[in-house]
């Protein structure tokens, strides 16, 4: 063969090959990072550097509550995340008529004439970590959902933010044989989380199905996987609608019986402004 036929045999094999790197590499494309992946995949990061908030409404509860003597019935709540700095606001919370507001390490309960019912500062170890209490009061329950809820919001555009450390860490196969690839994320100490070391799964479109982590604020034991799933678009971005924590065995595999935290987002809204420099 000779000319066209060269030509067309030559493309043939190079997209095939392309193909077959591209399955290997979990459908990133060439010279792509999983982080760049994720971020495409969940709306973007420079549409992302012009979103100031996101209000949400959701479902939230579980049976973990009950180890710090709080109820865990499923709350309705409206959330508002602040997208460029740690706040959010609870509505209503605790009950109605009553909004929780945690910003700049502080914690306050108001009621809708803005009078202050309840308030205290987070207290920190030289770690950086919240102090934790035995038993919880309103403001600690705040604390635990507020910072959780404004770490889902901001997953994986939260990532860019300096200080943060992220790494790829091989692959992860799903008993149904689909593979997700494991990012390992160090957060900065001025970042209120779960805890400082957490494993984020993505599968190969890039989207968020999995993270690992201790949740200091409960004790050592609370070690679990959480499930994303149901994806929804909202403006422009994707979040998963339907979270679920489950133990885990030493094998990395949940218990799937036992859920001690489960959360779904019904509806949300996002607020844009101008956009951010990126850092």
């Amino acid at each position: 063969m000779g000319g066209w036929a060269d030509v067309w045999m030559g493309a043939w094999a190079d997209g095939r090959m392309r193909r077959r790197a591209d399955e290997r590499m979990g459908g990133l494309r060439m010279g792509e990072t999983l982080i760049d992946q994720a971020l495409a995949a969940h709306g973007g990061i420079e549409r992302w550097r012009r979103v100031r908030s996101v209000a949400l409404d959701v479902r939230i509860g579980g049976n973990i509550l009950l180890s710090k003597f709080k109820s865990p019935s499923v709350r309705r709540l409206r959330v508002i995340v602040d997208a460029r700095r740690v706040a959010v606001t609870l509505t209503p919370f605790p009950r109605e008529h009553q909004t929780g507001i945690f910003e700049n390490d502080q914690l306050r309960i108001v009621g809708d004439d803005g009078r202050i019912l309840s308030s205290r500062d987070v207290v920190r170890r030289p770690t950086g970590d919240a102090k934790v209490r035995m038993i919880w009061d309103d403001l600690d329950v705040l604390y635990f959902l507020g910072y959780a809820l404004w770490n889902y919001t901001l997953t994986p555009f939260v990532f860019t933010w300096p200080g943060f450390a992220c790494r790829e860490s091989g692959l992860w196969r799903e008993r149904s044989g689909e593979e997700w690839r494991m990012l390992d994320v160090r957060f900065p100490h001025d970042i209120p989380t779960h805890c400082r070391d957490q494993r984020f799964y993505f599968d190969r479109a890039g989207l968020l199905r999995r993270l690992d982590y201790t949740a200091d604020v409960f004790g050592r034991f609370a070690s679990g996987a959480h499930l994303c799933c149901e994806h929804r678009t909202f403006d422009g971005f994707v979040w998963p609608t339907h979270r679920v924590v489950h133990p885990k065995r030493s094998n990395g595999q949940p218990i799937g019986w036992l859920r001690v935290m489960e959360g779904w987002i019904t509806s949300a809204a996002v607020q844009f402004g101008d956009p951010v420099s990126a850092t």
